[in-house]
């Protein structure tokens, strides 16, 4: 694995870390230079705390919950928003899931886990995943989860056969790939017909497992569920699912009688990792889904369901972000400047996986300009190792403290211990107070493992 090849026509955009627009924490602001977050001194932090560190802006993602909520209610009043923990998860953030009155989505036994252990009422839990094994699905279903997505017959089964064991009726939810190609990353594209998750649509096969579901006993088939993708910029697509959705629940209606009474339509809203990127608001999205469904509603003659959504990364993504400590300059002439930071795969993997893009920012030179192209490498041992490739940053110097922006998602939950690196702290910011809501590992946990 290496990094892509170096653009050398990129040129500095000269911008200040304010001008960086929709990619900022809610809360950031700069005060004598340095970046400030919910009222704290990223610089300062970051020298208390060690890097790497994930920090959350605590009342950035609450507005966002709370704007997904009211906006979806205010269309649609028989909604519900689920939040998708794959994005980030730690005990805090189902705490304030479930302090803004949001629904929790969960995908293996580990995110469960975490959720029975903060309390979190389990009839709001709805289980994904396309290989749930028999023992997640016996914790699952003898938890009291509110709802399991069914990924196909095989599961189908387990559930039924499980829940009779446990003298319980399970809901179930049938996961539906519906075809609808979204303008995204081939590998967070999910609702295409090659797809590992869900039903698929071709010769009929969706169709007619729902009457599988139908006649399997335990189980009661609540809704439909589908997801076509992640990071998804064009509104058109939700539209084009509700419509295969819908459509497919007045056949269920006609065919074998019965109205399908919930539909999740899945989440996949896109946000800005770059300044200049102009992603759809949540009031848009809120607008084209809801909207979508009552008019397909109206045309194909179904009775309204309830709707949920599942967002995830549009929740965390911008409210997150990373702090490193640089410890190696490298300039290459005529190739690439290097900044390495003390991170790197470990803790971002989507840079390697994805070529994904970030906007970076010198916390300590806030207020000066990004002049110069860099790439900010990582620590391990792996050419492709880079958390921001050819992008502006201000002059570096040795024990800078470099913020990536935009690192709410898909980062702490992807992380791993390679090259023995402990996983960074978690750090919560509100109103000029930081709080560790996931200390960082040590040694002794790397080696508690081994025998």
């Amino acid at each position: 694995m290496a990094l892509p090849a170096s653009d050398l026509t990129k040129q500095p955009d000269n911008r200040t870390t304010m001008e960086l627009g929709a990619v900022l924490p809610r809360t950031a602001e700069v005060r004598d230079g340095h970046l400030y977050i919910g009222g704290v001194d990223m610089v300062a932090l970051a020298r208390e705390q060690g890097t790497a560190l994930y920090v959350y802006d605590e009342a950035d993602l609450r507005w966002r919950m709370e704007a997904y909520r009211n906006e979806f209610r205010a269309r649609y009043e028989n909604s519900d928003v689920i939040y998708a923990s794959k994005a980030f998860m730690n005990k805090e953030v189902v705490r304030i899931v479930a302090d803004e009155g949001l629904c929790l989505d969960v995908s293996g036994g580990g995110e469960l886990a975490c959720a029975q252990a903060v309390g979190f009422p389990m009839e709001r839990v709805f289980v994904h995943g396309n290989n749930k094994t028999p023992v997640e699905l016996r914790e699952a279903i003898g938890a009291g989860v509110g709802r399991i997505v069914v990924d196909s017959r095989i599961e189908l089964a387990r559930i039924s056969q499980i829940a009779g064991e446990l003298g319980v009726v399970q809901d179930i939810y049938m996961r539906i790939t519906p075809g609808v190609e979204a303008d995204t990353h081939e590998y967070i594209r999910t609702g295409c017909e090659d797809s590992k998750f869900g039903f698929n649509m071709r010769d009929d096969w969706a169709f007619n497992c729902v009457k599988d579901a139908l006649a399997a006993p335990n189980v009661r088939l609540a809704g439909l569920h589908c997801h076509i993708g992640s990071q998804i910029f064009a509104l058109h697509s939700f539209r084009e699912a509700a419509q295969v959705m819908v459509e497919l629940m007045a056949r269920i209606r006609r065919e074998y009688g019965c109205t399908i009474d919930e539909l999740d339509l899945g989440g996949g809203l896109g946000i800005a990792y770059l300044a200049d990127d102009k992603p759809s608001a949540i009031a848009d999205f809120a607008e084209t889904t809801c909207t979508a469904v009552k008019d397909f509603c109206a045309e194909y003659d179904v009775p309204l369901p309830r709707l949920l959504v599942e967002p995830g990364r549009s929740l965390v993504a911008n409210a997150g972000v990373t702090l490193y400590t640089v410890g190696i300059l490298k300039t290459l002439p005529g190739i690439r400047k290097y900044v390495a930071v003390d991170g790197g795969m470990s803790d971002n993997i989507r840079t390697a996986l994805y070529h994904a893009d970030y906007e970076p920012t010198i916390a300590n030179k806030a207020d000066q300009p990004r002049c110069e192209i860099v790439t900010l490498c990582g620590k391990h041992c792996e050419s492709g190792d880079a958390v921001v490739v050819d992008m502006p940053l201000q002059k570096a110097d040795l024990g800078d403290i470099v913020c990536v922006f935009g690192t709410g998602a898909y980062c702490s939950t992807m992380a791993s211990n390679y090259n023995g690196q402990p996983r960074p702290a978690v750090v919560f910011v509100r109103d000029g107070a930081a709080r560790v809501t996931t200390r960082r590992e040590t040694y002794d946990d790397l080696l508690a493992r081994d025998l």
